[in-house]
């Protein structure tokens, strides 16, 4: 994530927690096991004092994680975890009423609508149908800022390179294009969605680009993991796409070995997009 774009949504939230009355309105939708909300406190873009936090999530068994996953976060950290529903996530100079929602994300959003000081989707908008964007901006209280990191615009590069890249990717962003909602080409065309409503202001765009790469020989934390759920997932998607398996075996074939020796780079290229709706 653009770390500009984080100091500008940082202090316009310190502004806005300042201005308010009570507690920061914060609505996640494709929240996942609540790894964004870790992120954004371990970066202090959070602001002092109470803040309400949705974390919403169309999977049950994902929804059913979040707790597990911040208390185990937690536990390292100078944060105390108690309770359930809401679960209190308390620091030094915040506490946070956590709500863990399984639903649909535009649905939950217009259920409520005008509510929330920040709206949050990371990594969401390439899989979510954009008609619906409008109806989740909706969500927000006048005044109220949307911030969508790791929006996927349209890239995806190996290295080594192979004499099928091109092809793989074609068919890989082609199945993106397939799905219900899908796209790859997601972060322009949610630029072209926002500077289109007459009612939202772009205060920041800057390139989210992933590079995962080996140090020294080898891959940092769990990036040998992601990579190989990256390959898997093409070969799924890809699959799909084609009757040339030949190729794509040999792709994914040579691929799998570069990795497990450590040798695969995977480069991606998306977009931070932070915005503002009118008072």
């Amino acid at each position: 994530m653009d770390r500009r774009l984080v100091g500008t949504l940082r202090d316009r939230l310190r502004d806005r927690a300042a201005a308010g009355a009570g507690p920061l309105e914060v609505l996640e939708v494709g929240a996942g096991i609540g790894t964004m909300l870790a992120r954004l406190l371990e970066w202090d873009v959070l602001p002092d004092g109470e803040i309400r936090y949705a974390a919403v999530d169309v999977d049950p068994d994902t929804v059913a994680s979040v707790a597990p996953y911040v208390r185990e976060w937690a536990e390292e950290r100078a944060v105390s975890v108690s309770g359930r529903d809401p679960i209190v996530i308390e620091t030094v100079d915040r506490r946070i009423e956590l709500e863990t929602v399984a639903a649909e994300a535009v649905s939950y959003a217009d259920r409520t609508a005008g509510e929330w000081d920040l709206l949050v989707g990371a990594a969401l908008l390439d899989i979510l149908d954009l008609g619906g964007l409008d109806r989740l901006l909706g969500a927000l209280s006048p005044g109220g800022y949307c911030y969508f990191p790791i929006t996927f615009d349209g890239a995806t590069r190996f290295r080594p390179t192979h004499p099928a890249d091109r092809e793989i990717e074609r068919l890989y962003h082609a199945h993106m294009d397939a799905k219900p909602g899908g796209s790859s080409r997601a972060g322009g065309d949610v630029l072209g969605r926002l500077r289109a409503a007459a009612d939202v202001r772009i205060l920041g765009v800057a390139g989210s680009d992933w590079v995962v790469r080996p140090i020294e020989g080898a891959y940092p934390a769990d990036e040998a993991y992601f990579l190989r759920y990256i390959v898997d997932t093409i070969e799924v998607a890809v699959g799909e796409m084609t009757d040339d398996t030949e190729t794509l075996e040999a792709w994914l074939t040579e691929r799998r070995e570069q990795a497990d020796a450590a040798e695969l780079c995977y480069l991606t290229h998306q977009l931070d997009v932070l915005g503002r709706v009118d008072e």
